[in-house]
C-alpha cells in the first residue's frame, strides 16, 4: 500500500483528507512552535528564580516543561498536579534535609532523580522552607503562565489548561498495586 492511498492520508480538524506534504508541514510547524514555547518558558522560569541559585531546578522544571508543551492535555500537566506535585515534593525535600541533613540519601538508599527531582534538589541545595516559594513555586508559576499564554498565541488546537482541578492519576486504581 502507498502513502497516497486514502486510508493513509491524515485528516484535518474538519475530518477532510489532508495531503501528506501538508501534514508534514503542519507537524514541523507544530514542533517548532512547541520548541520555541518550551524554551521561552524554561528560560523565563530559571530567570525568575535566579539562575545562579537554581541550577538544580533545571531537571525538575525542564521535565515539567516537556509535559506542559508536549503532553498538554494529560492529567499530570493540569494546574492541580503541576503546582501540587512540585510544592508537595519540595516541601518533603526540605523536611528531609531539616531532619536528617545530607544523610537522607544514604539512610534511605533512594537516590533516583527521575522519580522525584524536587526532594533531591531541596536536600542538595540545603534549602529552607522559603525556597519552596522563591524557587519552586515561582518557577512553576512562570511555566504555567507561559504555557497558558503560548497555547493561545498560535499553532495548535489545544488550550492549556484543559481542566484546572483535574486529579492525577484520575483514580486510585493505577500501577501494579491495584
Amino acid at each position: 500500500m502507498k502513502l497516497s492511498e486514502p486510508h493513509y492520508i491524515p485528516t484535518s480538524k474538519l475530518n477532510t483528507p489532508m495531503h501528506y506534504t501538508d501534514f508534514v508541514k503542519q507537524t514541523i510547524l507544530r514542533l517548532l512552535w512547541v520548541l520555541a514555547g518550551a524554551s521561552i518558558a524554561l528560560a523565563l522560569a530559571l530567570h525568575v528564580v535566579r539562575p545562579a541559585d537554581s541550577t538544580l531546578l533545571l531537571a525538575s522544571l525542564g521535565g515539567s516543561t516537556l509535559f506542559l508543551f508536549g503532553l498538554t492535555t494529560f492529567p499530570p500537566t493540569q494546574p492541580r498536579a503541576l503546582f501540587g506535585g512540585h510544592l508537595m515534593s519540595a516541601f518533603i525535600g526540605v523536611i528531609c534535609y531539616q531532619l536528617f541533613g545530607d544523610t537522607t540519601w544514604v539512610m534511605t538508599k533512594t537516590m533516583h532523580p527521575p522519580a522525584g527531582a524536587n526532594p533531591l534538589i531541596m536536600i542538595s541545595a540545603h534549602a529552607g522552607f522559603v525556597d519552596i516559594w522563591t524557587h519552586v513555586f515561582a518557577g512553576v508559576l512562570v511555566l504555567a503562565l507561559t504555557t497558558y499564554l503560548w497555547s493561545r498565541l498560535g499553532i495548535g488546537q489545544v488550550r492549556y489548561p484543559v481542566n484546572w482541578n483535574q486529579k492525577s492519576p484520575p483514580t486510585d486504581q493505577w500501577g501494579i498495586w491495584h
